[in-house]
C-alpha cells in the first residue's frame, strides 16, 4: 500500500441512493468513509428500515456534521440535536430525521458504517 492514499467524495468508489439519501463511499487502505446527505423530510425509520428491516438503526456511528441539522434519538431515550461543526458518536439502537428544509450532510468515519450503511 502507498504511503499516502487520496480519494474524492465527488468520484466515490460506491454511491449508494435509498429514498431521500445519498451515501458516497471511498475506501481508503483498510479503512471506508462516507459522505452521507439526506433531504428534507428523510427520517431513518421511514427511508432506511424498509431496506435493511431492523426496528431501529443498529450500526454505530461516529462522524462530522458538515451542513444541516440532524435529530438523534436512542432507545434508551437519550436525544439529540447535530448541526454544522458537531462531531458525534451514536451507539446502535436509534432513529434519526431531518431538522428542517435543507439537507443535512455528514462525514462518517467509523469504517463498517461507512461500508454498510443503507445497503441491502
Amino acid at each position: 500500500m502507498a504511503s499516502i492514499e487520496t480519494k474524492s467524495m465527488d468520484s466515490p468508489d460506491e454511491t449508494r441512493t435509498p429514498d431521500k439519501t445519498a451515501v458516497n463511499v471511498v475506501h481508503l487502505g483498510d479503512a471506508s468513509v462516507a459522505r452521507l446527505t439526506v433531504q428534507p423530510g428523510w427520517r431513518w425509520s421511514e427511508c432506511i428500515k424498509p431496506l435493511v428491516g431492523t426496528e431501529s438503526c443498529q450500526a454505530t456511528h461516529l462522524g462530522y456534521v458538515v451542513s444541516g441539522r440532524m435529530h438523534i434519538a436512542a432507545a434508551d431515550g437519550t436525544e439529540a440535536d447535530l448541526g454544522p461543526g458537531d462531531t458525534y458518536y451514536i451507539a446502535p439502537g436509534h432513529d434519526a430525521w431531518v431538522l428542517g428544509d435543507e439537507p443535512a450532510v455528514a462525514l462518517e468515519f467509523e469504517s463498517k458504517t461507512a461500508a454498510t450503511f443503507a445497503k441491502a
